[in-house]
């Protein structure tokens, strides 16, 4: 699965970890993460996420 960055603080969403602490099991593809997430540690919307190569 592709892993994602924020293009504000540069938090890397690996889809292997999740983000548990805000209610994203590990193993959710980023695709499947619901639009209300928001990044971890700057809080800008999964919109600001773009795949990493």
């Amino acid at each position: 699965m592709d892993k994602y960055v924020c293009t504000v603080c540069g938090y890397i969403y690996d889809p292997a970890e999740g983000d548990p602490d805000n209610g994203v099991a590990p193993g959710t593809a980023f695709a499947d993460i619901p639009d209300s997430w928001v990044c971890p540690v700057c809080g800008v919307p999964k919109s600001d996420f773009e795949k990493m190569d």
